[in-house]
């Protein structure tokens, strides 16, 4: 099926990209640097570059993976801190857009909504809407592309994960989900209840305990948190000595090994990282039965991500007194706070909602290839870029245990290389195709809830490469930029 003559198309350009956050505003800098020939839009439903760092805006927001890594590459972080707000993220992802001229790439207020791909004109047509913002209103607009690159994470950005608790309409204080913080919520001098204990409660609890009256972190089951320095003070030395770039380069190598050999050693040691991981908390909180009740999960380090306090900044609020944890099941809320089964009562006058997030994958573009719809749940993700049957199409989804720039950068490097070879060797399009009996696997391989209520509607994974999806930057840049690059590619 090829364009029909009635459908009206906008603009055409070369490659399409799909989210204007810290993969969408990176993968505009290598396409515009390495392919100046082509043409590349970047669409963003947004009003402002930045992503998910445009998205949260709760207290202490910030980053859980070292920005040495984080960071783009060809863009050194030369911040003193380990970890950043996401204040900081935000600006120095807009700095980037602006100073290197990205900006006019960027059409914002622009949802995509499909995406056909039409093998007898070897393109994609992408429908989108454009919402005015003054008025809200939102008009059509279509776009033609010869490559479509989804660089939209997988957060549903529209809503978060929110339980249905018993006596909610009850309570008569204010109630309040992370992902929608109200710029109006004053905290300070009352008492709050984080409900959660995964990454985003361990970051709101110290914040809020610097001028709340009392923080209770509620949990229904402990999760990892492991105290990390704030600051490095190899990177800070290697920056008195050497210049911004090569300094950069490796404090990074330096923290991508650090990173995957404490993965490596929790997945094939998981009593020794359990022993370590306890030993770093006691540090802080030096009452056993304190540490085992709270900080002692069920499941081994790195089922779920592992959780990060700068500084043992959640530690140390606690052992300051300006914030409790509390290991129970909620009862029911009631007009003061939350009655918890064990029957105690928590008062509070703001309960926060840090109850997880909702996945949606591609940013939930309905895909289609000539005429067929392609439900992602039945193709199987190419070396974590590519999608079994889908022809030049990508999207980016960052690894679970390191920086999500790490993968981000290193598809979109794929992505180069793959155009440039399209081009020289005059084909319309590479679609990958896997061997019969290919296996099928889940493609995110975390228990957390927040994955496992959406890992239904996402790609599967293979159990060899290049159809298996690993967790391990330095063996992926080895196999994506080295060995076999075009293995189960098929050409057009």
């Amino acid at each position: 099926m090829g364009e029909m003559p009635q459908q009206k198309i906008d603009e055409r350009v070369d490659v399409l990209v799909v989210g204007a956050g810290l993969a969408g505003i990176g993968a505009a800098w290598r396409l515009s640097r390495e392919r100046p020939g082509s043409t590349v839009r970047v669409l963003e439903a947004r009003a402002a570059v930045g992503g998910t760092w445009d998205l949260f805006r709760f207290p202490g927001v910030r980053s859980d993976s070292d920005m040495a890594t984080l960071s783009y590459p060809f863009r050194p972080w030369t911040g003193p801190a380990v970890t950043a707000t996401g204040g900081s993220i935000r600006h120095y992802i807009a700095r980037v857009a602006e100073e290197d001229d990205l900006l006019p790439l960027v059409r914002f207020h622009t949802t995509v909504v499909s995406a056909a791909w039409s093998s007898a004109a070897g393109r994609w047509t992408v429908d989108t809407t454009v919402r005015d913002p003054g008025t809200g209103a939102t008009t059509p607009r279509r776009y033609s592309c010869a490559f479509l690159y989804a660089c939209t994470g997988y957060f549903d950005h529209d809503r978060g994960h929110q339980p249905r608790f018993a006596g909610m309409d009850d309570f008569r204080g204010r109630f309040v989900h992370p992902q929608f913080w109200p710029a109006d919520l004053d905290h300070a001098g009352r008492r709050v209840v984080v409900i959660g204990s995964g990454a985003t409660a361990v970051t709101l609890v110290p914040a809020l305990a610097e001028t709340a009256a009392q923080v209770t972190m509620l949990q229904r089951s402990p999760s990892y948190v492991t105290a990390l320095p704030a600051t490095d003070g190899l990177a800070a030395a290697l920056l008195r000595v050497l210049p911004a770039r090569p300094a950069h380069t490796l404090n990074r190598a330096k923290n991508v090994l650090l990173t995957q050999a404490f993965y490596e050693l929790a997945r094939r040691r998981p009593e020794r990282v359990k022993r370590i991981l306890r030993g770093l908390t006691l540090r802080f909180l030096p009452d056993p039965g304190y540490v085992d009740e709270h900080f002692t999960p069920r499941y081994e380090p790195w089922d779920q991500r592992v959780s990060v306090a700068p500084d043992g900044d959640l530690f140390r609020a606690i052992r300051a007194g300006r914030a409790a944890v509390i290991t129970d099941h909620i009862d029911r809320f009631v007009e003061n706070g939350i009655r918890l089964r064990s029957g105690t009562l928590l008062e509070a006058d703001v309960v926060v909602s840090a109850t997880g997030l909702e996945l949606r994958p591609i940013g939930g573009i309905a895909l289609s290839v000539d005429g067929r719809p392609i439900d992602l749940a039945d193709t199987i993700a190419y070396r974590g870029v590519m999608l079994s049957g889908v022809p030049n199409f990508a999207y980016c989804i960052g690894y679970t245990n390191a920086s999500w720039t790490l993968r981000a950068d290193l598809s979109t490097r794929f992505v180069c290389r793959l155009l440039d070879r399209l081009e020289q060797r005059g084909h319309a399009a590479a679609t990958p195709s896997p061997p019969p009996g290919t296996e099928r696997r889940p493609l995110l391989g975390l228990t957390s809830g927040y994955v496992q209520r959406a890992i239904h509607r996402f790609p599967r994974q293979g159990g060899r490469h290049p159809w298996r999806t690993v967790q391990n930057y330095p063996l992926d840049r080895l196999r994506t930029l080295r060995l076999y690059p075009w293995r189960d590619l098929r050409f057009s």
